[in-house]
């Protein structure tokens, strides 16, 4: 979702995430009464009760398992890393990452992409994300093994800086992001915002405000949604919105969001949530990551999620 004029930073709904890439679905599905009645029938039709039956048996059996899995109460998490590199030992940094990855990372809800930080404070580092997955599957993932545990103490930990390794996770929010096309991550704009105590469930309905309006008007647009799960007032990064774009001419591209707000809420209503926005909202700051496919995991390929 791109910047526009009348704001420097914008509350606009990035699976990724997500690019990346889970939806957990609440529906639980339709059950279908059977009811068979025993008469005498014909060999032919006694075989094909045979099939009906096994068929029923069969669902029968089933149907557990798939209310289990979709009234599951989990959601779909990132766990992030903010990597240093030793400035001396770099390149045995890279190759211990990579190699590390590779190997550890590379299929599932493990895997990992890296970005290299290009702005800010963190200048230089490496973004570290793994996911996204249900908090159930940490309990078997890679962390829980020795040997890659020692792997990373080997190769990477010797290379890092003192202060590298600075963790958070993010919960996805796929109602609020869009994936409307198949897409290959290059490059992200990363807007981090600090919501005041209190204003949260405020937030995220000025959230859905501008999700709405671009799911109408600018279909096309890429963009996550992700909150900290465990945010504090010291670090004041509790919402991200991830927008995703191939060539750094998208940046100062006017995406006429005031005007497309307008239209669909009344005129003035943009300069209004302004106000709303500032009154939830304790500042932000924007970070712009550059995909390393040779550091990561897994490609930067994303498939479409479908919007309801």
């Amino acid at each position: 979702m791109k910047r526009g004029k009348s704001l420097q930073k914008q509350p606009i709904t990035t699976q990724n995430y997500w690019i990346s890439q889970l939806i957990f679905c609440n529906e639980l599905p339709s059950l279908i009464r059977v009811t068979i009645y025993y008469q005498p029938v014909s060999a032919q039709g006694r075989d094909t009760k045979l099939k009906i039956m096994k068929k029923l048996f069969f669902t029968m059996f089933l149907l557990p398992l798939l209310a289990v899995s979709q009234n599951s109460a989990e959601y779909g998490v990132f766990e992030t890393e903010n990597l240093i590199a030793n400035p001396t030992q770099i390149s045995q940094f890279e190759k211990g990452l990579a190699e590390h990855n590779k190997k550890y990372h590379g299929e599932g809800p493990y895997g990992v992409r890296v970005y290299m930080i290009a702005n800010g404070p963190n200048t230089g580092s490496y973004h570290w994300s793994m996911g996204p997955f249900p908090w159930s599957s940490l309990d078997n993932g890679p962390g829980e093994n020795e040997v890659h545990g020692a792997d990373w103490n080997k190769n990477i930990a010797p290379y890092s800086s003192v202060n590298s390794g600075a963790r958070s996770y993010w919960r996805s929010h796929p109602e609020l992001s869009r994936f409307p096309k198949d897409f290959t991550i290059k490059k992200m704009s990363v807007d981090y915002w600090d919501i005041k105590r209190g204003k949260y469930e405020d937030a995220m309905k000025l959230v859905k405000k501008v999700h709405d309006v671009y799911a109408a008007k600018a279909q096309d647009e890429i963009w996550g949604i992700y909150t900290n799960e465990f945010g504090s007032t010291k670090e004041g990064r509790d919402l991200a919105v991830i927008s995703f774009f191939d060539k750094s001419a998208w940046l100062g591209q006017d995406n006429s969001i005031a005007k497309k707000y307008d239209e669909m809420n009344g005129a003035g209503s943009w300069a209004q949530f302004i106000k709303d926005w500032m009154d939830v909202t304790d500042g932000g700051e924007t970070e712009i990551w550059v995909y390393r496919p040779d550091l990561s995991g897994i490609s930067g390929d994303v498939k479409a999620i479908p919007q309801n």
